[in-house]
């Protein structure tokens, strides 16, 4: 059977590839990982809104992160399909590490002391700018290190235990960032981060090495990269899974937004602000488990379709909200449908791939999707300026609406697709 079509030999048991020791040991460790990249950004947003007081410097923070992750998304995928991955994956996380390190010294009071908060904010934003350069490779790696370590059979159910895994990291980051900066201030908070990341490192240093996919003598750049790029685009449900999800973010995206909602708006200070954070994830990871114990049968593409829609629905109700129980229950609401989301694309990219690809594919996924939440960040930021930041996250929601309508019409292919 060819590599790059969805197989219906699937387990029907929900503990499948979590028996498997190494995914064990990737899950852990990328589990620890996201939580701390989680932690930090929650840090940051807070921290760049203490330093500043404009939100519009929340958003570059988004931009300071996507300009070189995707710039260089497309380059990373040739290398990671031509590079022992394991070996790639560990030098990425221990990029991040120092990176995590140096914002730790820019929390300190010697740096208070000495520079003034808007070069503190200059700084930082030259940390996130390489905190992108490392994310162009450390994402992708994780992606393409699944397929090699399960066997076909369990991919469905290592993809919903993985995106279940870095939603679960994400849920508990978030909050806990919130809940550390309102009892251990910015400075304890980076300890913290730096200490879980390096905790991330060790355990991914059990994985095995993964031999390169691809032979490193005969791959020509360019040439691997257009193989990557024609294979997205002629394959049309991964085309469109990955286009819906990025405007999706991009413009429903209303994390960058949360400190001032959660200090402004609904003036509930740190501890609230991690819960809002938490909100959406604490949905998504729901939702997950969920589908791990009952996956979703028939008519993926089509529910697809519907979640994003819902989700952006709840976007709007968020906007309106002046009552923060029910701005978080309408961002849980979004996190469950987002949840649906993730794993129904991150499902098709790993059964509609070919192994010999899977790090090209997944820098393409990583330049459509992931990058759009930083370019999200950095459009709620440029929007709050202009519109306002309330006017300008009901103009985010009501365009995911306008996007999904679009898809459904253009995209036929994703709304009839099933696995």
């Amino acid at each position: 059977m060819d590599d790059s079509t969805p197989t219906r030999q699937v387990t029907d048991d929900p503990f499948a590839a979590m028996r498997v020791p190494e995914y064990r040991n990737l899950v852990m460790g990328r589990f620890c990982f996201i939580m701390s990249l989680r932690m930090m950004s929650t840090m940051v947003g807070w921290w760049i809104y203490e330093l500043t007081n404009d939100p519009f410097a929340i958003g570059l923070v988004g931009l300071s992160e996507v300009i070189p992750a995707l710039s260089l998304a497309l380059y990373s995928g040739h290398v990671i399909d031509i590079s022992e991955k394991r070996k790639l994956l560990l030098r990425s996380v221990f990029a991040y590490c120092c990176a995590a390190l140096a914002l730790l010294f820019l929390t300190t009071t010697f740096v208070s002391d000495n520079l003034s908060n808007i070069h503190i904010s200059y700084c930082i934003y030259g940390v996130i700018f390489c905190t992108g350069i490392f994310r162009s490779f450390a994402g992708p790696s994780f992606t393409a290190m699944i397929a090699n370590i399960v066997p076909r059979q369990y991919l469905q159910n290592a993809t919903t235990w993985s995106q279940g895994s870095w939603l679960s990291a994400s849920v508990t980051g978030h909050a806990m960032g919130g809940f550390l900066i309102a009892m251990l201030g910015t400075t304890g908070t980076q300890i913290v981060i730096c200490c879980l990341m390096l905790t991330g490192l060790t355990i991914l240093t059990r994985l095995h090495p993964k031999p390169a996919a691809v032979d490193k003598a005969q791959a020509r750049t360019w040439a691997s990269v257009k193989e990557g790029l024609r294979f997205v685009f002629k394959t049309k449900e991964l085309l469109g899974a990955f286009t819906l999800d990025m405007f999706a973010v991009l413009f429903g995206g209303v994390t960058a937004m949360i400190p001032v909602f959660a200090r402004d708006i609904l003036k509930t200070g740190p501890m609230g602000f991690g819960w809002l954070n938490a909100a959406i994830d604490i949905g998504a990871i729901t939702v997950v488990v969920l589908l791990t114990f009952s996956p979703l049968k028939r008519a993926q593409g089509k529910k697809l379709l519907l979640a994003v829609a819902g989700f952006g629905t709840c976007i709007i109700l968020f906007a309106l909200s002046k009552w923060f129980v029910l701005s978080f229950f309408a961002l849980m609401i979004a996190g469950m449908l987002d949840g649906i989301s993730v794993v129904i694309r991150g499902t098709v990219m790993q059964l509609k791939t070919p192994d010999h690809m899977r790090g090209r594919v997944g820098s393409v996924s990583s330049m459509f999707v992931n990058s759009s939440n930083e370019l999200g960040q950095f459009e709620s930021g440029l929007a709050s300026r202009v519109f306002g930041v309330v006017p300008s996250v009901i103009f985010g929601g009501c365009m995911t609406l306008a996007v999904v309508i679009a898809t459904w019409i253009k995209a036929p292919a994703l709304k009839k697709f099933e696995y």
